[in-house]
């Protein structure tokens, strides 16, 4: 790429995790999680944050090496380059995206001096409007046609224009309007659409359509789906639809949509939640005061990941943990798993942010990688996982390192004590034991009975997810992700892997346009066509 970067395999760091890696610390040892005050020592703090790691199978040793290897690999330096508008999203000497990455300069809005001064002016300009907008809908100056307020709010895109905002708005239920419903239609699957719109009364419901370029195929089909609902209730859609998408999109158009807020070509659609992808439809639930707190959250967490040291910043340290864990200990997947109902959609949103990012198999000059890049990412909320998957993550023969996130209080502040503690202790204190129990194991006669432990695991913890802390844990994530594609010198910001499957579904829909009837045997009759194509 020219600026000095490299991938993880060709450093001298690199060499030394894999020889270290041939003897990882043992958890199961007797006294392995106390010797030498390791949980004290093993904490990373930032912000409303901090990180138990005593539970990974790492020394000082290996968090030196870790240190050297992003020192060697200019993993900070690169986050800081990419917060300026370095232009980063591309492939040298090959046709690619060519963008910058400015996902943070949504949130550097609280910064005198923001990074990348033009692009946090337009993401304060579209905050300025999405303020404006949220009063008016308040006071009643935008309202439907008989005057009434809008109470329901209809969320329709895909991918990053659906998984983040979604999960961030069953993240902060708790801190939402109680006289507002948010509902969210994504999958092309008809029955999506049809499941929402027969539940909501139209006639006080506002639609925001989201897609930069203004041609998603199946956010386009879900909104004429919603648009002939309208109609059908004698509802005009320019009076009721919102556009989220790029400038001079074909839906920048203000005779088919109420308003228009603006996405930019440097956000990617998994980094897009703290824009207007995300905040529109947050602004509506939590109201403009709540979407400031989660900005500010998602500032903090930019900043200190500037830290050099990995041992004060929280997200290139859990980068590096998992690092170790995939390239160097060989275990391919990681389960993410929050004791916090409120999170239930949160892995789904980090597997997109994460799979779509960095499972790529070329590096930044088109040459294959020398080793692996990005684990498949998977979790569920505990303790349900417990009663369902936790029986493999014990004993199974695939060890996969879990990422726990918990808090200590509960958001609601609804509970109840039994058998002396209250169900949040409950929760908290299965946490914690999960995490014991997959590190130490347990030695049993009966091997059935007989727990391995050496699996490793961090837990995450916070005091109450708040809309801030909230924020915190998402940039946290988005950076841990960025610092990663960084180690393994990939592009994390395409995604040229959606597009193979789009245009042969295209060539499927060719074949069924015309009108004739279908066989019974139509899918082979597809298949055939779309072969002989090429």
């Amino acid at each position: 790429m020219g600026k000095g970067y490299c991938g993880m395999y060709e450093t001298t760091a690199g060499k030394r995790l894999q020889q270290l890696a041939e003897r990882p610390y043992d958890l199961t040892a007797p006294d392995a999680l106390t010797a030498a005050g390791r949980l004290e020592r093993y904490v990373c703090r930032a912000g409303s944050l901090r990180m138990l790691y005593s539970m990974q199978r790492v020394t000082d040793e290996v968090l030196a090496a870790l240190q050297d290897l992003a020192d060697e690999c200019r993993l900070v330096e690169q986050f800081k380059e990419m917060r300026k508008g370095v232009v980063i999203n591309r492939i040298e000497g090959w046709p690619s995206e060519n963008r910058q990455v400015l996902h943070t300069a949504c949130r550097d809005i609280f910064c005198q001096n923001p990074a990348e001064p033009a692009a946090t002016a337009q993401a304060k300009s579209e905050l300025e409007k999405l303020k404006n907008f949220l009063n008016d809908v308040e006071t009643g100056q935008v309202c439907n046609v008989d005057g009434e307020k809008f109470r329901t709010l209809i969320h329709v895109g895909i991918g990053g224009s659906d998984l983040g905002p979604r999960a961030v708005y069953e993240a902060l239920r708790a801190f939402g309007r109680k006289d507002r419903d948010i509902h969210f239609i994504s999958n092309v699957d008809p029955d999506d659409a049809a499941a929402v719109l027969e539940k909501v009364v139209l006639k006080t419901a506002l639609v925001v359509i989201v897609s930069k370029s203004g041609t998603t195929m199946e956010t386009l089909a879900n909104e004429k789906l919603v648009c002939q609902a309208l109609r059908r209730n004698g509802i005009e859609p320019r009076h009721h639809c919102i556009a989220v998408t790029g400038k001079g999109s074909p839906m920048d158009d203000p005779d088919q949509y109420l308003r228009a807020f603006y996405m930019y070509d440097y956000i990617g659609g998994r980094y897009s939640l703290t824009s207007m992808v995300g905040l529109v439809t947050l602004g509506f639930s939590l109201g403009y005061e709540k979407i400031v707190e989660f900005l500010h959250g998602a500032a903090e967490m930019d900043l200190l990941a500037e830290e050099p040291d990995i041992r004060r910043n929280l997200p290139l340290l859990l980068a590096l943990l998992g690092i170790w864990n995939h390239n160097y200990l060989g275990y391919p997947t990681v389960a993410v798993l929050p004791y916090s109902q409120a999170l239930h959609r949160f892995p789904a949103h980090l597997q997109q942010c994460d799979m779509e990012s960095n499972g790529k198999s070329i590096d930044r000059n088109g040459r294959k990688i020398a080793g692996k890049s990005g684990p498949v990412l998977w979790g569920e909320p505990g303790t349900n996982g417990q009663h369902a998957f936790y029986q493999l993550l014990h004993q199974g023969t695939e060890i996969v390192p879990v990422e726990f996130i918990g808090f200590i209080r509960s958001q609601r502040g609804e509970d109840l004590e039994v058998a002396g503690t209250s169900s949040q202790q409950k929760l908290f204190a299965n946490l914690l034991a999960q995490s014991v129990a997959l590190a130490t194991g347990k030695e049993d006669r009966n091997p059935n009975k007989h727990f391995p432990g050496n699996r490793p695991s961090i837990v995450l913890i916070g005091g109450s997810l708040t809309p801030e802390v909230m924020g915190t844990l998402l940039a946290l994530y988005e950076a841990k992700i960025v610092f990663q594609g960084f180690a393994w010198d990939i592009n994390s910001f395409d995604q040229e892997g959606v597009h193979l499957g789009k245009a042969l579904a295209t060539r499927f829909l060719e074949c069924m346009t015309g009108g004739q009837s279908q066989p019974e045997s139509l899918e082979l009759k597809l298949l055939e066509a779309a072969c002989k194509t090429g």
